[in-house]
């Protein structure tokens, strides 16, 4: 990946400034591709779309973070099909789309980014026929739309995503628990000391995250840009999560879709891996409280198993989104 965050990110957005630009030739193996904005106000959401709009319904993918941006799932571009697009798109303070440094921190809330998902979805035409694909804090956002019972929502993949923060946490300490001594000694020092912008600490960052975050060496590019992105405006990431993905101080710490799980009534699909920071635990009360959820943990995988076991990954959502195609569905579960 070459060139400054900035540099990437007005390069990006020079393509396209006032709706849908040119077809890209590039991923051909996926189909065209156009990109754009969704304003609402002073607030322009930018998105990228995969093939073309048909028949079937449109997955959207929702970035992680929150404070991500889309670049580290572009890998599910290969879920476009004949009559499937695929939706990629940086939620509001992030990426391509409207910065916003200044806001007050109080902003920054689970509502804000509904009602831009909300803006997207009419924007683009698709709100009575999509689909959702929520990874981390992504899948979290997912579930709170689905919560409602959107009536154009036809199947929800949760990936990598926990179902609380009491459950995220508690799972956290496990896993630093687990981490070398001289390790675990550098972040309570530095979380102690506020110095948690250091990079001492940073380096010990690194060694969860390539236990529990993407164990691939090197990083894929689409990750690197990601995290170049986040270290470029952290403003979201620190706001509602915090320094650090096991250190939840920030607006989320208190958040939890547990109580309300059952009230989702699409099919469902609730994916994490094996080593991943959203341990079993954390993903069973979508398991259990969603009716008919399928679950699928990925053995070779931590957070991210689209980018650790690709093939495998688009076999299982591809099948999936097959599903939902080829077989009726009544009160949330595919009739097989």
């Amino acid at each position: 990946m070459t060139g400054s965050p900035t540099e990437r990110r007005n390069t990006m957005m020079s393509a396209d400034v006032a709706g849908v630009a040119e077809e890209d030739p590039g991923m051909a193996d996926a189909g065209p591709s156009r990109e754009g904005f969704i304003e609402s106000g002073d607030d322009r959401t930018w998105y990228r779309i995969t093939g073309a709009i048909g028949d079937r319904p449109t997955l959207i993918a929702l970035h992680g973070g929150p404070g991500a941006t889309h670049d580290y799932l572009l890998p599910l571009t290969g879920l476009a099909a004949p009559g499937r697009a695929v939706v990629h798109y940086d939620q509001l303070g992030n990426g391509r789309s409207t910065h916003l440094p200044d806001a007050a921190p109080a902003s920054w809330a689970v509502q804000r980014f509904l009602d831009e998902l909300d803006a997207l979805l009419t924007g683009l035409g698709i709100v009575r026929n999509y689909v959702l694909l929520g990874q981390s804090w992504g899948g979290m956002l997912a579930a709170e739309h689905a919560v409602r019972r959107p009536s154009g929502l036809r199947g929800l993949i949760i990936a990598n995503s926990p179902a609380s923060m009491r459950l995220w946490s508690a799972a956290a300490d496990e896993l630093r628990a687990e981490l070398p001594a001289s390790v675990q000694g550098a972040l309570l020092r530095h979380e102690a000391d506020g110095t948690t912008d250091s990079d001492e600490y940073g380096e010990a960052m690194r060694v969860y995250y390539r236990r529990h975050v993407c164990r691939l060496d090197p990083w894929p590019d689409e990750l690197e840009a990601t995290l170049a992105a986040i270290d470029a405006d952290p403003t979201v990431y620190h706001t509602m999560n915090g320094p650090s993905e096991f250190h939840v101080s920030g607006s989320l710490r208190n958040w939890s879709i547990d109580d309300r799980l059952s009230a989702i009534d699409t099919p469902t699909l609730v994916i994490n891996g094996r080593y991943d920071e959203a341990t079993d635990e954390t993903v069973r009360p979508f398991v259990e409280q969603i009716r008919g959820a399928r679950w699928v943990r990925f053995e070779e995988s931590s957070h991210m198993p689209h980018l650790e076991e690709p093939t495998r990954f688009l076999e299982v959502v591809g099948g999936f989104l097959e599903g939902l195609h080829s077989h009726p569905q009544r009160n949330g579960q595919l009739l097989l």
